[in-house]
């Protein structure tokens, strides 16, 4: 049953076990990884954006007032301060009476917006980004598990970023994850609040740390293989068998390149981090 809470309908979302990123291996993807699953409770959501109309209303103003269309003036502060608004608002308690354990107003987590979207119980339209409730990340190391929001752990500029999801200009099952300045309105820049519950246990974690002598292990090994072994095989077998002596730095060289080129595309895929793994 959907929630109202100062004139913004909250559709309910049920509990989900979303699997975020891509286990592809090339370097080209290094960003979307590691791939992991998060699993999210049961919480509420806006079908579509904020509008000004329903901001006015929810601070208190005229129902009738205001356009009825995706408000891009919206800041993450603001979307902060309104959530705390109507937290502290008396149909807050109301609104939340029948719900078991503590809940809060606030952006959607990356991991609740994908669970949301796969049960069709969000919109955004095509060419628009949102604001999430998650602090940028370079890659999905660190992300947390359960859904919640994942918290601002960097320093220099990036901290007064927040991220964001970007919908496709034609294609709206393509989105990407990018960054937009926490107190400063960005085009075609929107948001939505959800009404989720507080996680009270400990933050399960996607690891932080990697096996990087076993990344180095398999690179030297695909680089051989693709690159450097091809390289010097080709002449070979072209009956050019003094070049392959002669000139075998070069050869060298050119398979290097051409491993580390397939590394961009290609690399054997790697491995999902499952909630439950050393649970």
């Amino acid at each position: 049953m959907a929630i109202t809470l100062g004139g913004i309908v909250f559709e309910p979302v049920e509990e989900a076990t979303t699997v975020i990123g891509t286990t592809k291996g090339g370097w080209v993807y290094a960003g979307q990884r590691p791939c992991y699953e998060a699993r999210t409770p049961a919480f509420f959501v806006m079908n579509a954006p904020l509008t000004e109309r329903e901001v006015l209303h929810a601070m208190g103003g005229p129902a009738s007032e205001g356009k009825n269309t995706s408000m891009e003036s919206l800041t993450s502060r603001d979307v902060e301060e309104l959530a705390q608004h109507l937290t502290e608002s008396d149909g807050f308690a109301k609104a939340t009476e029948h719900l078991s354990g503590r809940w809060e107003i606030r952006a959607l987590s990356q991991a609740e917006w994908l669970a949301a979207r796969e049960q069709k119980k969000l919109h955004l339209q095509n060419g628009l980004t949102e604001r999430l409730a998650d602090a940028p990340a370079s890659n999905n190391r660190g992300a947390m598990m359960d859904g919640r929001p994942r918290p601002n752990e960097v320093l220099g500029p990036a901290a007064f970023q927040t991220a964001a999801i970007a919908v496709h200009p034609k294609n709206e099952t393509i989105t990407a994850i990018t960054s937009v300045p926490y107190d400063r309105p960005l085009p075609n820049v929107v948001a939505r609040l959800a009404l989720t519950p507080i996680r009270e246990r400990e933050a399960r974690r996607v690891p932080n740390n990697t096996d990087v002598w076993r990344n180095v292990r398999s690179e030297l090994l695909w680089t051989t293989v693709l690159g450097i072994i091809p390289s010097f095989l080709i002449p070979i077998l072209r009956g050019l068998g003094d070049y392959a002596t002669e000139g075998w730095f070069n050869l060298l060289f050119g398979g290097l390149c051409a491993g580390f080129f397939t590394g961009a595309i290609w690399r054997p895929r790697r491995p999902v981090f499952r909630y439950d793994d050393d649970a």
